[in-house]
């Protein structure tokens, strides 16, 4: 069984995937976000949290077999204005030396696509020095089923002298039969990116890069896709708030829209919605404000439960989702449960919705004692969907064990 070690842990979701993958327990986490520390605490009280990564003693902390992480992403990201190696949360190199010591045999990571662009070269040099073949792709969310995209960078790393890709772990896990997104598998392109990171010329990374830079502009704005933020926030024109250009990154600042528009929309559909509700809009009261720990981006706008027929729990009755019933009906057949209401009784972003929206089992974070409401959706905008990352996962393995059988 192998012993896992978890950077950045968050609530969790890669390690989830993970263990989905090859089994295993966590030895330690690591994660210095006080919302972050009570869910782990609150999920693993007998696993070490051993706090703040850039000091941390590696040589002391339990042996590893598989390294998880999802660093911050704000330095290669549009809300976190794209500093790179230049941002004072870029800690890939304190994770670099880490990997170092532990010498663990596979290492993933996770973080937004746009770190393809910016950032990218460095951490795959890093890996090719410390001795690791890396693979890696970008997969939606909605590739395994989720209603919505978040798009993430899966980053596969194995120690060029493992005698396997963990094959013995994998075969323990899938004894527990299959799992959700063992179904979105396969809709996980596999042309998009990954190439052995022992190819230390970095211009592999960067042509996958380069195809990235050629996806589609978003249909509302024009501007670049990774041009967008958490709930679809354009950085570049403030005039276009696409949900699904939106990136997973600094999600409190949206936290009263909860990745929605300005105006509450999605986009499948967006004219039936502004044919149906729109002409009432402006009798409705402004959004709630937002509360003392939050950015506050989208006060005074409508929330999204505003456009929907029926506007909250209060009203009683299951939630009317209209056009978007097939993508809602989707998600809960994948997870096995009923999609929650988008707002709560004062019409503001349901946390449930969102833990629900990020394919975790009922109460993973929602229902931790203390918790407030902003800790939750902070947590929740950080996380990865576990369905997502395990497909990335097993699609990287595939191909990881496709190269070494032709090397």
């Amino acid at each position: 069984m192998p012993r896992i070690g978890s950077f950045c842990t968050g609530y969790g979701g890669l390690d989830m995937a993970a263990m989905r993958v090859f089994g295993g327990e966590l030895a330690w986490v690591s994660d210095i976000d006080p919302g972050a520390r009570q869910i782990l605490a609150h999920h693993h009280p007998d696993v070490p949290n051993i706090g703040d990564l850039r000091v941390a003693g590696y040589d002391q902390v339990p042996p590893i077999d598989i390294a998880l992480g999802g660093y911050p992403c704000q330095p290669f990201s549009t809300a976190g204005h794209r500093k790179g190696t230049a941002d004072a949360r870029h800690i890939w190199p304190d994770i670099a030396r880490a990997l170092r010591v532990l010498r663990p045999r596979i290492a993933i990571f996770e973080n937004v696509a746009n770190h393809l662009r910016l950032g990218f070269d460095t951490v795959l040099v890093d890996l090719a020095h410390l001795g690791f073949d890396a693979e890696w792709c970008v997969v939606r969310a909605d590739e395994v089923g989720a209603p919505h995209q978040r798009r993430r960078l899966i980053v596969l790393a194995v120690a060029a002298d493992a005698a396997d890709l963990g094959h013995q772990w994998g075969r323990s896990a899938r004894g527990r039969g299959p799992g959700p997104a063992d179904r979105g598998v396969a809709a996980a392109d596999p042309d998009r990116g990954g190439r052995r990171a022992e190819q230390s010329d970095v211009s592999e990374g960067k042509s996958d890069s380069a195809r990235f830079s050629d996806e589609p502009a978003c249909p509302t704005c024009g501007c670049d896709e990774s041009d967008h933020d958490a709930g679809g926030f354009c950085a570049s024109c403030h005039g276009c708030t696409d949900p699904e250009l939106g990136r997973p990154n600094e999600a409190a600042a949206h936290t009263d829209r909860g990745g929605l528009t300005g105006h509450g929309e999605l986009p499948a559909g967006r004219d039936a919605v502004r044919q149906r509700v729109r002409h009432d809009a402006d009798r409705r009261r402004s959004a709630a404000p937002a509360d003392a720990a939050s950015v506050g981006r989208g006060q005074g706008r409508p929330e999204p439960a505003r456009q929907q027929r029926g506007l909250g729990p209060a009203c009683g009755g299951a939630p009317d989702w209209g056009a978007y019933a097939p993508a809602v009906a989707r998600w809960e057949q994948v997870t096995g449960r009923r999609a929650p209401w988008a707002t709560d009784d004062q019409l503001r972003l349901n946390p449930q919705f969102v833990e629900w929206m990020m394919g975790l089992r009922w109460g993973h974070v929602t229902h931790v004692p203390g918790l407030s409401r902003n800790q939750q959706l902070k947590a929740l905008g950080n996380g990865v969907v576990p369905q997502q990352a395990e497909a990335g996962i097993r699609l990287l393995l595939a191909r990881a064990q496709a190269t070494r059988a032709a090397a």
